[in-house]
């Protein structure tokens, strides 16, 4: 049976007993900031199990994307060296929520491996928790298996995290025969491949607090997860999980577009690339791009690790964001977001393949000479961190180039440098991090709830304070003070929150009479709108406070043009550079927008010129824009693009303008694209490699700059464009001017320092006669490298037979220069004494000329025994 065919007949034996087939949640965790990602199938119904949230249906079956890679739960580093073991995974689960529990839930299991997987009993066995005798007798009852099958098990206690559901479980096992090597759960050899978990029903009794105590959860719940690509290993009779047809198919792709064959040797690189495009391509389609912090971060060591593997194979130019192709082809009728977000995908791997692939052998060559420069088995952590820091490896990706060395790393020594890293650079903020991972959200969420949004038809409301959190706690009244920062959290607000590129809106609250200013609006989670108000000092409020709440009319219609131009100029982009082009992120302000998109290079002249006429034309083409909710497949089937980044619920906000531009989107718009007025790019760029930005105004925008530039605003928006960006030039070119002249003095100084440290090591030196031979030498502090050869030129004019030395350190550095004159020359080498002479002052190689020599050092305090050293090379001419 293949893995697409298990999926479905999974779903469908649990929807024919009345489940709910309730699609994947996202890989970033929606609910829970203890998680980095998605780990789990029973993710998306925590608060579902614990009682916070109530859903139309008490039984449900899903196919879940999961990764675990990062975090408690990471699996990155055994990727390729083991038959199981991925980064990113389906888990296959049916859920009962104050259902059906222990008895139903063992009959279900045993009904689908036996008659529907129709698996040799003989095969299976089934672990407990040793005081669960219920779950004992229920499997020698239902599956009439003997007492010896059923094995007690004390780690059968199973969590979703520190705090959380749990409850007992069980778990079963498939045997895979006496060939493979391996023992029973609870014995020894349990860590061989010969008996498999193939599936876990957990009994969730409980909820662990953040205290760690543990309560009865009012109704009890079932949770069970069967990972899908191991029972189609068992399935599909292979001892490797990498042998199923997915990956099969996944690794002859991968063969294909290399141009390199699988032997016994390279195997475990194929085994990596192609879990680890798999985890690449969903996490992308869910949002995450690579950075150097959290998620991002994770998943740029996914690909990092990737990058090296196909750099092992011999291929040197990009080639993983093709391999990508092939995970679409195989998961695209399963998962469509990887249709949806196909363009990005491959273009955000490639982009990173080009950056990496830039500093990978450089790396890889420094890591050589650390590792030839380690005298035991242990790379230090100092040497890891430099590789991160300078070259980008991620530490288990150093780690996994010493594994095949027979190595390791100081990981203690790693944390240390990094934290060290951090705490100079360390901010501190209370609205700091990626959204949802903030405790006091959370916490607020679980107090008040959240916030209903009447923006959309309302500016104003009249509201209650629920929460109320001040320098990121949560307080029933807060009193300002100075360096304050107070939040409050309402009912029901008319205040858009920063969100999708947009930002929030500004205005007034009124509060016990007296006016304050909103000066930020955030959202977090589901819908939890946290208002930033501007309190005097002294000034308290309290949770319960009437709050009156006032939108800032003209800078929310600013907002609206300039959100609903974007939404054309992505199109017209879409039209006229190609319907490849995907967004990167965009800024919607007051004043002006901002579009960043992927592209390899930048837009011609006649391109831009193109775009702005289409989006103008769209403008006065008066096209109504309409705003509607529906359920998220319908808007699909209208054609509505989904913004890459935002996370979509059942019901979702389509903003339709004429009929050209079908986007879904939570923002806030203008009812007719005439209200635009008018569109102009000042500006196109690139912000990374391969991403561009359009920087651009609206006819209100392009007022307020004449107005600044005291320009006509009566003449036609056309005129007044072209006015204004000739004053923009000129100021510019004033700019520019001011520049040049800040570096020309700067230059200046530059040189009269040069000159003077020039003058300084000149004036310095020491003669000497030795072997009838003329030594000059000098050796100085605080004087850079580069001053040494100009010096040499100077001292060089009017000697013969000479042999110059100069030692010259500047901070932790130190550089030495020799140099050979006259008759000397082709006696003497300059580059055999420089060469000794670094050795001495803590240094290498170096080079030059036979008549002029340099290198570098870390040890100053040899410099006598260096001169000595060149007289004694003098006296051997």
């Amino acid at each position: 049976m293949k893995l697409n065919d298990i999926r479905k007949t999974y779903t469908d034996f649990f929807q024919e007993r009345g489940h709910t087939l309730v699609k994947s949640s996202s890989l970033v965790p929606q609910n829970d900031p203890t998680l980095l990602f998605t780990n789990a199938g029973m993710n998306q119904f925590k608060d579902v199990f614990t009682g916070k949230e109530k859903r139309e249906y008490t039984r449900a079956t899903t196919a879940q994307k999961c990764v675990r890679a990062g975090g408690k739960h990471n699996d990155l580093d055994n990727v390729g060296y083991t038959t199981r073991h991925h980064t990113f995974f389906e888990m296959l689960g049916n859920f009962s929520f104050g259902d059906y529990f222990k008895e139903q839930a063992i009959t279900y299991a045993w009904e689908f491996l036996s008659k529907v997987l129709k698996l040799e009993k003989d095969r299976l066995y089934f672990t407990v928790y040793p005081e669960d005798t219920e779950a004992r007798e229920l499997w020698k009852k239902i599956a009439n298996v003997p007492d010896s099958r059923v094995l007690d098990i004390k780690d059968n206690i199973w969590a979703m995290g520190d705090v959380g559901p749990c409850g007992f479980d069980t778990e079963m096992f498939y045997d895979k025969g006496p060939e493979v090597a391996g023992g029973l759960p609870g014995t020894p050899d349990e860590d061989g491949d010969r008996y498999i978990e193939i599936w876990n029903n957990v009994f969730m009794q409980y909820e662990t607090l953040p205290t760690g105590e543990k309560i009865e959860l009012k109704n009890k719940n079932i949770d069970t997860g069967m990972g899908l690509e191991r029972i189609a290993s068992v399935l599909q009779g292979v001892d490797d999980n990498f042998k199923i047809d997915l990956f099969q198919n996944l690794m002859k792709y991968t063969e294909e577009v290399l141009g390199v064959k699988r032997t016994e040797e390279n195997t475990a690189s194929f085994k990596v690339i192609a879990d680890h495009v798999r985890a690449t391509s969903f996490l992308i389609a869910d949002g995450v791009l690579p950075s150097n912090e959290g998620r991002g971060y994770v998943l740029r060591r996914i690909m990092r690790r990737a990058l090296r593997h196909i750099n092992m194979l011999g291929v040197k130019e990009p080639a993983l964001y093709k391999i990508a192709e092939n995970v679409k082809e195989q998961m695209a009728d399963t998962y469509p977001e990887l249709i949806e977000a196909d363009a990005l995908i491959k273009q955000t791997i490639k982009t990173e393949e080009e950056n990496f692939g830039q500093t990978l052998d450089a790396g890889l060559k420094i890591l050589d000479n650390e590792i030839a420069k380690t005298s035991g088995k242990v790379l230090s952590g100092e040497s890891a961190f430099k590789l991160y820091d300078t070259y980008g490896f991620p530490l288990d990706l150093t780690a996994d180039i010493l594994r095949n060395r027979n190595m390791t790393v100081d990981t203690v020594g790693f944390d240390k440098a990094m934290a060290e890293q951090r705490n100079k650079s360390k901010k501190a903020s209370n609205f700091k991090g990626e959204a949802g991972n903030q405790k006091v959200w959370y916490d607020v969420k679980s107090k008040v709830g959240t916030t209903e949004f009447i923006g959309y038809t309302d500016l104003t409301s009249v509201s209650t304070i629920k929460a109320v959190v001040k320098n990121g706690s949560i307080e029933e009244k807060a009193t300002m003070a100075d360096s304050d920062e107070i939040f409050v959290i309402v009912d029901k607000t008319p205040f858009y929150a920063e969100c999708g590129g947009q930002i929030s809106d500004t205005g007034i609250v009124k509060i016990n009479g007296k006016s304050y200013a909103v000066s930020d609006v955030k959202k977090a989670l589901d819908n939890v709108i946290f208002h930033k108000i501007d309190l005097s000092i002294g000034d308290t409020i309290s949770v319960g406070d009437t709050i009156e709440m006032i939108v800032d009319k003209d800078s929310r219609k600013r907002i609206m043009a300039n959100h609903s131009a974007t939404h054309l100029l992505q199109k017209a982009l879409q039209e006229i550079v190609g319907k490849n082009v995907a967004q990167k992120g965009s800024w919607v302000g007051e004043n002006g927008l901002r579009f960043d998109f992927a592209n390899p290079k930048a837009l011609t002249f006649e391109q831009i010129q193109q775009v702005e006429k289409l989006v103008n034309k769209y403008i006065a083409d008066k096209m109504e824009i309409s705003k509607k909710e529906m359920p998220i497949d319908e808007a699909k089937k209208t054609g509505a693009m989904a913004l890459f980044g935002e996370k979509y619920g059942d019901i979702v906000r389509v903003v339709n303008m004429g009929g050209v531009s079908i986007e879904l989107c939570g923002g806030t718009h203008c009812d007719n694209t005439s209200e635009i007025g008018f569109f102009k790019i000042l500006k196109e760029e690139s912000v990374a490699s391969g991403v561009r930005r359009i920087e651009a105004i609206t006819l209100n925008d392009a007022f307020d700059m004449a107005t600044k530039y005291n320009l006509d605003i009566t003449k036609s928006p056309e005129i007044l464009i072209v006015e204004l960006q000739e004053k923009l030039r000129k100021e510019k070119e004033v700019e520019q001017d001011k520049l040049a002249r800040e570096f020309e003095e700067k230059r200046k100084q530059e040189v009269e320092l040069q000159n003077k440290q020039i003058n300084t090591v000149v004036s310095g030196v020491k003669k000497e006669t030795v072997n009838g031979k003329n030594f000059v030498y000098g050796v100085y502090e605080n004087i850079s490298a580069k001053i040494l050869k100009p010096a040499t030129d100077s001292l060089r004019k009017d000697a013969k037979n000479t042999v110059i030395l100069l030692i010259a350190s500047e901070g932790a550095k130190v550089s030495v220069l020799t140099a050979v004159s006259g008759d000397l020359t082709g006696k003497i080498s300059a580059v055999d004494l420089v060469k000794k002479s670094a050795e001495m002052l803590g240094g290498h190689g170096g080079g030059g000329r036979p008549d002029l020599a340099q290198a570098g050092g870390t040890d100053a305090s040899n410099a006598n025994a260096v001169i000595n050293m060149i007289k004694t090379e003098i006296e051997k001419i």
